[in-house]
């Protein structure tokens, strides 16, 4: 039985290190002393234990869109739980939250949907989709036609099947993964990725070439569909190059190949559209969506499917006797009814036009941060952004170890208040949707003197 816990200031951290594994933590490191225990949230603020206050840059992770703690959803929640708190969906059975979220989901899409399926998580929504995608190759009997492309640097998740699809080597290392048949090509990223005279229009026709040229040493006929995120996330923000979806998207559609676009983070107005796909011109058959769907309150993900995928699917589970997949949690009315909410005050708010506003501001002091001497690029779109560190601007290289500017950046930021993230030299930021100009100069402004601190440090060798 766990001993009863005291008010000294280390007991969460010491009771944490004992008893739990974090995810994507350095699992023996995290022995030494615990994670960071957050108490409690108030809009786009976090505090931790010991009330020190910090502007949530990062929305939680990429998802708390409506910020820490909007009234409406927790009374949305305890409204379901009162009357319904729990029902499966098996067996054709159903409840009003589940039904009436997939109908404005469909209906909101910015392509003709068929019919939306959920799930829990955007992992178990990616994995689900591999599956109704190789169903239906079945159902068709295209039997050969399995394999799936997504990119480089890509995440779409970290079950075995989406980890896979996930393009980020930590993600993949010491798991044998990814699986057979699923196929990586080059990310989208003309600063890392483009050659030395390339436009970057003549470079989103190298890589969609390069797709092209895949598929048809692979064999069209074993290609079923291509996964991709609108802006690529945790790979580093990356966001598309000029003429890439325009000129994808053609070869896809010529063999026959399905499109599913991951919404996960770009869903619900991050983007400054209410989907990424509209942002980017994408006609995708299949849409994943989760994260701000619920504000990240309750777990829940959703499928999106057009006609030419749910006939086929529809007929071979017509034959078997069942689509003989599911979760126990899928559809939960208690977290669909907070998503229903979540729709509800982005509509009554006019949300996306506050977003439209406060996302310029949020993009001009980001880019403005590009004269660093730090800063090789300054990217983003939206309410997403990214600065990649390097200490050679004109080589686009770091003279230290990979991963180190950006972790030393993110925890001086930390220091200050503000909580970014860090992915390998990339310092990332996507705040809750509901941010103000003072709040993003609040984060900008510490970017800022964290910035010029390194850039001292650096200069006059104090920096290790």
């Amino acid at each position: 039985m766990m001993e009863k816990m005291s008010d000294e200031a280390d007991t969460l951290e010491m009771t944490d290190a004992r008893y739990l594994m974090h995810p994507f933590t350095d699992a023996r490191a995290n022995l030494q002393g615990g994670g960071m225990v957050i108490d409690r949230g108030e809009g786009v603020f976090v505090y931790d234990k010991a009330g020190k206050k910090y502007l949530e840059a990062v929305a939680g992770l990429w998802s708390v869109g409506l910020g820490f703690s909007e009234r409406r959803l927790i009374d949305a929640a305890v409204r379901q739980m009162e009357k319904l708190p729990y029902y499966h969906t098996f067996t054709g059975k159903s409840h009003a939250p589940q039904i009436e979220l997939a109908a404005r989901l469909v209906e909101m899409a910015p392509v003709p949907m068929s019919k939306a399926f959920f799930t829990n998580s955007g992992s178990e929504a990616n994995d689900t989709a591999i599956k109704m995608i190789w169903y239906r190759s079945n159902a068709l009997g295209e039997t050969r036609r399995k394999k799936i492309i997504s990119r480089k640097r890509g995440y779409h998740g970290i079950t075995i099947a989406s980890a896979s699809l996930t393009g980020i080597p930590v993600d993949h290392q010491s798991f044998d993964l990814p699986l057979p048949g699923f196929l990586h090509v080059t990310a989208p990223h003309y600063y890392r990725e483009g050659i030395e005279g390339e436009s970057e229009d003549a470079f989103s026709t190298r890589l969609v070439n390069e797709i092209e040229a895949l598929i048809l040493a692979e064999g069209p006929e074993t290609i079923a569909a291509f996964f991709a995120e609108p802006v690529m996330g945790a790979g580093g923000v990356i966001v598309p190059p000029q003429g890439y979806w325009e000129k994808l998207q053609p070869v896809l559609k010529k063999y026959g190949i399905i499109l599913v676009a991951d919404e996960v983070i770009c869903g619900f107005g991050r983007t400054g559209r209410m989907f990424g796909s509209q942002t980017f011109d994408i006609r995708p058959d299949m849409m994943i969506l989760s994260k701000q769907l619920s504000s990240s309150y309750l777990p829940i993900s959703a499928i999106l499917m057009n006609d030419m995928v749910f006939e086929p699917i529809a007929d071979e589970s017509h034959a078997i006797g069942a689509f003989a997949h599911g979760f126990t949690n899928g559809g939960n009315p208690t977290a669909a009814a907070v998503a229903i909410e979540v729709l509800n005050i982005m509509e009554e708010r006019d949300l996306m036009t506050h977003v439209s506003d406060v996302s310029v501001h949020f993009q001009a002091r980001l880019r403005a941060l590009g004269a660093s001497a730090l800063v090789g690029e300054a990217r983003g779109v939206g309410l997403i952004g990214a600065l990649e560190l390097v200490t050679d601007k004109a080589t686009r290289a770091s003279s230290l170890e990979a991963g180190k500017l950006a972790k030393y950046a993110f925890a001086l930021l930390q220091n200050k208040g503000v909580i970014a993230r860090a992915m390998g030299d990339t310092l990332a930021f996507s705040p809750p949707l509901i941010i103000t100009h003072e709040q993003v100069d609040m984060i900008f402004d510490g970017v800022a003197e964290v910035l010029a601190q390194m850039e001292h440090e650096i200069g006059s060798g104090q920096f290790h």
